[in-house]
Order: structure tokens, then C-alpha cells, then sequence
């Protein structure tokens, strides 16, 4: 594949210096096994290639790789302030009732208890009480069960993500 074949987004990615790369890509998982893994493999010839080198480094992320890039996640209900992604994938909770905005807080608390870490899942597209009966469910999990859980939901997130940070400019 040519230069002229590969969309812009991405043949300026593959182009960035490594250390603005590096930062592109862990604004998209915090691992740096991941990012590392992303960077190792550049230039990518299409999007596709690109998704697929994430999805990859996700499946290899070791436990310690996967709590490092669970731990750039704020809890559902409570984006980073001044961060537009998680903003932007987690507005059903924004909109959501107060009642149930203190029930996910609630229940928030009790993954974290249960299994040490932030309970995650791919917001993008989900209503604020389908993420309140995710977490619901997910809490009977065993933790080796929920960590292949998180995995998948990760992977999710991360493809989404790297879509975005190699669209063409509006």
C-alpha cells in the first residue's frame, strides 16, 4: 500500500515523533506494554492493522499491564474533570437520575472492594442503567472471570479510541 492509500489520520500518526506517539497512544490505554507494542509496530498500512496490533497488545497484557491500564479509568459516574474522553463515553451518566447516579457510586464502591480495582466497561453507546445492570451482574464474577471481563471491555474501549486518534480532521 502506498502513502496516498493510507487514510491521513493514520499516515500522520505513523509519522509522529516517537515521544508525541507515545503520548497519542497511552491518551488510549494507559499500559506501557501496550503502547510499547503499538510504537514497536509502526507504520500501519490501514486502520484495520492498526486495531488489530491493539487488540493484540490487549490479549498479551500481563495482570500487572492489565491493573496499569485499568487505573487510567475513572469510575462510571465520575469522569476526570477537564478529560472530553471520558467525558464524551460516559455522558448516559451524566443525564442519569440522582438516585441512580448514587446507586452506581454505591456499587462502584463495592466492585472496587470485591476485586481491587475500577469496574470497567465500554460506555460508548450504553444507557446509565445498562452500565448499573453490568455491574450487577459482574459482581458474582469470580476475579479470574472478571479479569478476561475487563480484558474484552478494554479491548473495546482501546478500539474505539485508536479510531478516533487516527480520524481524518474535521
Amino acid at each position: 500500500m502506498t502513502s496516498t492509500d493510507t487514510p491521513p489520520g493514520l499516515a500522520r500518526f505513523n509519522i509522529l515523533e516517537e515521544r508525541t506517539a507515545r503520548a497519542a497512544l497511552h491518551e488510549v490505554c494507559a499500559s506501557e506494554a501496550w503502547v510499547g507494542q503499538l510504537l514497536a509496530h509502526r507504520p500501519y498500512a490501514t486502520v484495520d492493522d492498526l486495531r488489530a496490533a491493539g487488540d493484540a497488545a490487549t490479549a498479551a497484557l500481563s495482570a500487572g499491564d492489565l491493573a496499569e491500564a485499568m487505573a487510567g479509568h475513572p469510575p462510571i459516574g465520575r469522569p476526570t474533570p477537564g478529560d472530553a474522553t471520558s467525558v464524551r463515553e460516559q455522558r448516559a451518566m451524566a443525564g442519569a437520575a440522582a438516585e441512580l447516579k448514587a446507586e452506581m457510586f454505591e456499587l462502584n464502591l463495592a466492585y472496587q472492594d470485591r476485586f481491587g480495582h475500577v469496574f470497567l466497561i465500554c460506555a460508548t453507546g450504553k444507557t446509565a442503567e445498562q452500565m448499573r445492570d453490568a455491574v450487577k451482574e459482574r459482581i458474582g464474577n469470580t476475579p479470574e472471570q472478571e479479569r478476561e471481563i475487563v480484558r474484552t471491555e478494554l479491548g473495546k474501549i482501546n478500539r474505539i479510541r485508536l479510531s478516533r486518534l487516527v480520524e481524518e480532521d474535521a
